[in-house]
């Protein structure tokens, strides 16, 4: 049965195809990782400093980016790894680069079929997985992104409701 909204209203699903469709708007390699630094650039991150590794994890070659931005609550981890949505607004006469919701998601699928995201704002830190493999594991008929967020002070995973 398809999920209901609190409304009563039946809610669009998207196919888990839709992340690898999705990713082929990046014709080159160099374009999706644009959009992966562009982020750390937008308004209100304060990224100073952006790396970009390869590193080997059991076996597999994994390109890693981290910047020294302020991070993510939950609920705008959320947002960033949702289709259309985004809080982008200028600062300071900067404007941010993508205004669509879209740029990590095709990004990211374009460079691999997998996505972790660690992200730390205040006391509070959140991990995000967007993933075909889990997705093709799990044969899923929609994308589910999963999203633990963790205070490490008192061992409490904050409610889904909470930022």
């Amino acid at each position: 049965m398809a999920k209901l909204s609190e409304h009563g209203i039946r809610l669009s699903c998207m196919s888990p195809s839709y992340l690898y469709s999705n990713s082929t708007s990046h014709t080159w390699p160099f374009s999706a990782i644009a959009e992966l630094i562009d982020n750390a650039c937008d308004p209100g991150v304060t990224a100073k400093q952006i790396w970009i590794d390869v590193v080997e994890i059991k076996g597999n070659l994994c390109l890693t980016f981290t910047d020294n931005g302020y991070g993510m609550t939950p609920s705008k981890l959320h947002k960033m790894l949702s289709f259309g949505f985004t809080e982008k607004g200028s600062s300071r006469g900067h404007q941010p680069i993508g205004v669509y919701g879209n740029g990590f998601k095709s990004g990211s699928m374009r460079l691999g079929k997998d996505a972790m995201i660690f992200t730390k704002n205040g006391g509070c830190l959140s991990v995000g997985l967007l993933s075909q493999t889990y997705l093709e594991h799990i044969r899923a008929k929609a994308v589910i992104v999963p999203i633990a967020p963790f205070n490490p002070q008192n061992n409490i995973l904050p409610s889904a409701r909470s930022n």
